[in-house]
């Protein structure tokens, strides 16, 4: 079935639906026979989004849905939709962006103000009727729980006193639930049982209660937990318990060994925690909760009195209890191998001091030598080392009438094997020289000292680890210091050498050269880092380079040290650079001398042609280039063409148009004001380097040529006289019988005068007379030069002319006829035009 009204509908339904219309029109119920009415409570959640359904209607022919919001009874559209096409009422956007999908009306971004009862009325068809449905839907908008805020009344309450902790949150959909929980090093994170909703009444707090505590507020749409804050019980300090290590009591007190390390430690529970003061015999010896005495003295005998302090509560409390050391040599005897006499022998020596009676010391190598005699309280037992063997063990034997046995003290003698270690290192940034000599193991350990390269010995004498620590000097570059080590089972004393060196800086190319607008690596290797050298680079002015200089760069690659130039330039980066290290006892330095050169000057430009166009707005500008040399393109330059004064400032010339090709030798150039006159010169360009420019040129305008139409008159009036000419000739010619004294003017009586002076040369000056009188403005008798001229032209052409008449009589000459008259148009003529110019 189709969405349309009027598809596959009875008459009657039609009637229906356009009945019902009006019905649905204003939110009024449909009175149908069959209708459904259904009711849903529908949960949401504000901001989010929402789909309220239309009951199971699929494929709807009408739907309209309205909504009615709290306390009234008044419905309002809210959308509607003829299963074609659908629209929302824009009053609806108060409810969220509402949209219309078929029957399903979907709310996004849910408003408060969408909480109420939506009615959904639909119209569809089945079996062929029109059915009506009508859907009422309680929406309800949730609101989810905002983080809780705790709050206490008093976060570092004293012991005893009430507390009051609160938990709030700023909106949320009831019910809400609340639930604490407190977290502690000790027990972790507990719950705390004692909490009512979102309140926590503490009558009386003690320390048991202390922690970070945090609120949880849950309802039915999500759950959100504070930030922690911590409850600090401020209480104390309670009596405090003394402990002392080692543990020993007697009828009085406790007792301690002499010699022995006796610690005392105070403990009074306080928050803030309690401040110790120690009091020995009413006198104050130690502030701290331990008091340690490292090797307790008989002197040391009485009272000792802890003071615990509560500074916050200005509280205090105290203990004392009663010391005794005895001098009974029952806890420490001590026996060490020692260097005597210069490192040549072995000194063992037993010691154990104090002792009432004194104790009887003795050494023995072996159970059976009882030979030995005992001294009391210290016995010592000298022996050549060079007789000693590497690994002996010796054994003092101690005897007092307290002891049930004699206490024993072995020791065994023994040189370690390799050779003393020795270093130098600069600290406090090279203020201070720490010379380092080290060569651990061995009983007795080995001796250690450091002598100069006098022979002077420096510092003390040490065990295994000797360090020697000197004021940084430049007098010591280059000096040697040397770590002797001594034992008295070695019959020569080892040595170690540390040589005070300066750095020393190499570089890869102390002359180096290039073109300007590259890039140029200058390199420095640092031979041996000696005492920690710090290297810098000083720039061709003796200024040291940062490394956030933009112009350089710095890279450090293990001992090597380069310095880049980027973008070089001619004048600016020539030069040299210094590349410098120091160190606690000198310093060093290299240079390298940059040569940044400049291309080589391009050839000379001459402008060959600089012409306006008609308008005089663009210029069309030719050139070529003089002599050898590289170029890598041209430069046009402009400027106003002003008349030269005494006081003629500096010409300012503008760049026209650069990067020209350079193969390139036209260019037009455009946007000229015609009113202005502009000066051009050309410069060749190698890369950087500008050639010597060109002569300064104005631009011509563009000349009158007029020659071709001259020369097209001219020929066209030569091609209309011609014609003329031929015309003239060829209507006389053929017209002759009733022009005759025309024909005969031009052709006949110059024939007849040439026939004459043939036969006739002596007649000849009359017939010229004669010719020369028909000439307009000459006075008889008188020959003008100009006829003479005339006449002399004319003989070569007449004369040629006879043979050529004659030549058809040249077979009879003894018997000439004259010649017949010319009967035949097309009979040839001889004619002959006489030009004769008159100044």
């Amino acid at each position: 079935m189709g969405y349309g009204l009027a598809r596959n509908l009875a008459f009657r339904s039609l009637l229906k639906i356009f009945y019902l219309l009006p019905t649905v029109a204003y939110g009024q119920l449909l009175p149908l026979e069959d209708a459904k009415y259904e009711e849903q409570v529908v949960k949401g959640v504000r901001d989010r989004s929402v789909r309220l359904l239309c009951g199971d209607v699929v494929l709807p022919m009408v739907v309209f849905w309205s909504f009615t919001k709290l306390g009234s009874l008044i419905p309002r559209a809210v959308a509607i939709s003829n299963g074609l096409d659908s629209k929302v009422e824009k009053a609806a956007a108060v409810l969220g962006d509402v949209t219309l999908r078929n029957s399903t009306l979907e709310i996004v971004n849910l408003q408060m103000a969408a909480e109420g009862r939506f009615m959904c009325q639909a119209l569809y068809e089945e079996d062929e009727e029109i059915k009506a449905v009508y859907f009422y839907i309680e929406l309800i908008v949730l609101v989810p729980v905002s983080k809780p805020f705790l709050q206490m009344n008093d976060s570092t309450p004293v012991e005893g006193m009430p507390v009051l902790m609160t938990c709030t949150v700023k909106e949320g959909t009831l019910p809400v639930e609340y639930s604490w929980q407190r977290h502690t090093n000790r027990d972790g994170t507990v719950n705390v049982t004692e909490a009512v909703d979102g309140l926590i009444h503490i009558t009386s707090a003690n320390r048991t209660q202390m922690g970070w505590y945090t609120c949880t507020a849950q309802n039915q749409v999500n759950s959100q937990t504070s930030d922690s804050m911590y409850l600090d019980v401020i209480y104390g300090p309670d009596e405090p318990v003394i402990s002392v290590e080692p543990f020993a009591i007697n009828q009085h007190g406790f007792s301690a060994n002499e010699q022995e390390e006796v610690i005392m430690t105070c403990l009074a529970p306080s928050n803030p925690p309690s401040h110790y003061i120690w009091f020995y015999n009413s006198s104050q010896v130690y502030s701290g909760q331990k008091y340690v005495i490292t090797r307790i003295l008989r002197t040391q005998t009485g009272t000792y009195t802890c003071l615990a302090q509560n500074t916050h509560l200005n509280t205090r409390t105290q203990a004392t209890i009663l010391l005794t050391v005895y001098y009974l040599p029952q806890v420490k005897l001590s026996c060490v191998p020692l260097p005597a006499a210069n490192f040549q022998d072995l000194a063992l020596r037993c010691l154990w001091q104090g002792a009432f009676p004194p104790v009887q010391l003795r050494w023995v190598k072996s159970k059976e030598d009882s030979n030995t005699t005992a001294t009391p309280s210290n016995a010592t037992l000298i022996l050549r080392g060079a007789d000693v063997r590497n690994g002996s063990s010796y054994t003092c034997l101690a005897s007092h009438p307290g002891l049930r046995e004699d206490a024993r003290c072995r020791t065994t003698v023994w040189v370690p094997g390799g050779s003393p270690t020795c270093s130098a290192m600069a600290t406090k940034q090279n203020e201070f020289l720490m010379m380092t000599c080290d060569w651990p193991g061995g009983l007795p350990r080995m001796t250690l000292w450091w002598r100069d390269w006098r022979e002077h010995v420096l510092g003390v004498l040490k065990q295994s680890h000797n360090i020697l620590v000197l004021k940084s000097n430049r007098t010591l570059g280059g000096k040697r210091l040397t770590c002797v080590a001594a034992h008295p089972l070695r019959a020569k004393v080892t040595e170690c050498h540390v040589r005070l060196e300066p750095p020393k800086l190499v570089v890869e190319r102390a002359k180096m050269s290039l073109f300007e607008g590259n890039e140029v690596q200058l390199s420095c290797l640092l031979q041996g880092a000696y005492l920690g050298s710090e290297v810098f680079w000083y720039n061709n002015k003796n200024q040291v380079i940062r490394p956030d200089a933009q112009k350089y760069k710095l890279q450090h690659e293990n001992a090597w040290f380069n310095l880049t130039l980027q973008d070089t330039e001619w004048m600016r980066d020539s030069g040299t650079y210094r590349c410098a290290a120091l160190n606690a006892v000198g310093n060093a330095s290299a240079t390298i001398s940059l040569q940044v050169k400049k291309y080589p000057t391009p050839p000379n430009v001459t402008i060959s042609k600089l012409m306006y166009n008609r308008h005089r707005t663009e210029v069309e500008v030719e050139w070529q280039t003089e002599g050898p040399g590289n170029l890598t393109g041209f430069l046009v330059q402009q400027t106003e063409a002003k008349k030269a004064t005494k006081r003629q400032a500096i010409t300012i010339w503008e760049t026209a148009v650069s990067d020209i090709d350079p193969d390139v030798r036209v260019q037009k150039l455009g946007g000229f004001d015609p009113s202005v006159v502009y000066a051009f010169r050309i410069l060749a360009v190698n890369h950087r380097t500008r050639g010597h420019p060109s002569e300064v040129k104005t631009p011509a305008d563009p000349p009158f040529n007029a020659y071709p139409a001259v020369i097209g008159a001219a020929a066209a009036g030569m091609i209309v006289a011609t014609v003329a000419s031929l015309l003239g000739f060829q209507y006389i010619i053929r017209n002759r019988e009733n022009n005759p004294r025309l024909h005969d003017l031009l052709f006949r009586r110059d024939a007849a005068e040439a026939q004459e002076r043939i036969s006739n040369p002596e007649d000849a000056e009359p017939e010229v007379t004669t010719a020369v009188d028909g000439g307009a403005g000459e006075q008889p008798g008188e020959i003008s030069a100009p006829a003479e001229e005339a006449s002399a032209a004319d003989s070569p052409q007449q004369v040629t002319g006879a043979p050529e008449d004659s030549a058809p009589d040249q077979g009879d000459a003894s018997d000439p006829e004259p010649a017949p008259a010319p009967t035949d148009e097309d009979a040839p003529v001889n004619v002959t035009i006489t030009v004769t110019a008159t100044p």
